[in-house]
């Protein structure tokens, strides 16, 4: 398990995909001790830039990520994680994706309904 931490500060990008579809859930950065619990317990774990501290995602919403399966890149400083998803969406802003905007004509455009109400799931957080 030698990823290469160093080269983004300590953390490598995460991408989440579904394991059956193949569909893009999020992107998230792991730090070493993110991925190696993530690797143990079989559920992602993220490093929270913004707080600066580790977050199982589905800790509040329930919605968990399980590993299906972990990919490195050719330079060991990125990962595809195959999950199964574990509840209506991945998004905290009520999304099965977090990728449901798409470019068209200059704009963004949201190209699905969501799946969730994130205020019944976070409260006020979402």
């Amino acid at each position: 398990m030698n990823l290469n931490f160093e080269k983004m500060g300590g953390l490598v990008p995460a991408i989440i995909q579904d394991h059956r579809t193949g569909r893009v859930l999020m992107l998230g950065f792991m730090n070493a001790e993110a991925f190696r619990r993530t690797v143990e317990s079989g559920h992602v774990t993220f490093y929270s830039r913004s707080r600066n501290a580790l977050w199982t995602k589905g800790e509040t919403s329930g919605h968990r990520l399980l590993v299906k399966e972990i990919l490195t890149d050719c330079d060991s400083d990125a990962l595809l994680i195959k999950v199964e998803a574990l509840g209506p969406g991945v998004c905290h802003e009520g999304y099965v994706s977090c990728f449901y905007r798409r470019l068209d004509d200059g704009g963004w455009r949201e190209i699905e309904a969501p799946a969730f109400d994130p205020k019944a799931v976070y409260g006020d957080r979402a």
